[in-house]
């Protein structure tokens, strides 16, 4: 099955942690509503807790979006399911759970022409480069063990992990990058000879939503699909990328961004 069927034409929309314009992000609650509502592809976040289970966070502490504080990797995952993950974002979202990666993937199992963007948050750091290629290559198998391979594509701000993954697997995983180059870290070699997407922003120093229609072309150019970010959330910004021909916006408002692309005539 061809699940890339995405074009400056056929705009995809990827719920960016869900919904988080509504619900709690990384929540199961969030991810089922974005599906409900038609979006092509949903991004998550994957870190590892104290006992090396695999859960949905997109922040290395839980501050944020639980009644708790502390790192994510302090937690045993006993403990994090007994966090309240949505309360935040309102009582109706009281007792909302963060979900381990193998929820998710066992509920996308009964959505099978879903697309997903899977973050990697463990990052190859001084002192625990080893234990992140070996998380990496753990998340990487249980997509390959579900099935899931040709329709994933793999994201990460490090340039290392970029890098560890093109040089062991080669093209069996779609890449997802970043733009400009200073996003990424630390990198030894081109990061835009092997990905399949790169999310484009401006090399301005506060970033902006796309880059320009030239960045854009030149990352095609080289065979990158040029991808939006998550600051595309108003009509004038999704005016921006089809102008810029961009072929997926990553989004917290989706059911916003749908409509909009619709009307235009640039979502099937």
């Amino acid at each position: 099955m061809n699940y890339w069927t995405q074009s400056p034409k056929n705009i995809y929309v990827a719920a960016h942690r869900g919904w988080p314009a509504k619900y709690p992000e990384n929540t199961m609650e969030s991810f089922k509503a974005s599906e409900a509502i038609g979006v092509d592809q949903i991004e998550i976040d994957v870190r590892v807790t104290k006992d090396d289970e695999l859960v949905i966070i997109h922040d290395a502490t839980v501050d944020r979006t639980t009644n708790a504080t502390g790192l994510v990797c302090d937690f045993t995952l006993a403990e994090l399911k007994a966090l309240d993950a949505g309360s935040h974002k309102g009582e109706e979202f009281k007792g909302c759970q963060i979900p381990t990666f193998i929820e998710f993937m066992d509920w996308i199992k009964d959505h099978p022409t879903m697309t997903l963007d899977v973050e990697l948050k463990e990052y190859p750091t001084e002192g625990r480069e080893e234990y992140a290629y070996e998380l990496c290559d753990r998340a990487l198998k249980i997509i390959d063990d579900y099935g899931y391979t040709d329709r994933v594509v793999i994201n990460t701000w490090s340039g290392k992990l970029h890098e560890y993954i093109n040089k062991k697997y080669g093209k069996k995983y779609r890449l997802h990058s970043y733009y400009p180059i200073g996003c990424l870290g630390e990198i030894s070699e081109d990061p835009y000879t092997f990905p399949y997407c790169c999310c484009m922003f401006t090399t301005k120093e506060e970033w902006e939503p796309m880059a320009t229609k030239e960045e854009c072309d030149e990352m095609l150019a080289r065979g990158v699909q040029p991808w939006a970010g998550a600051g595309v959330d108003t009509e004038e910004r999704v005016d921006m990328v089809i102008e810029r021909g961009a072929y997926l916006i990553t989004c917290n408002n989706p059911d916003e961004i749908l409509d909009w692309l619709r009307k235009k005539g640039y979502h099937k």
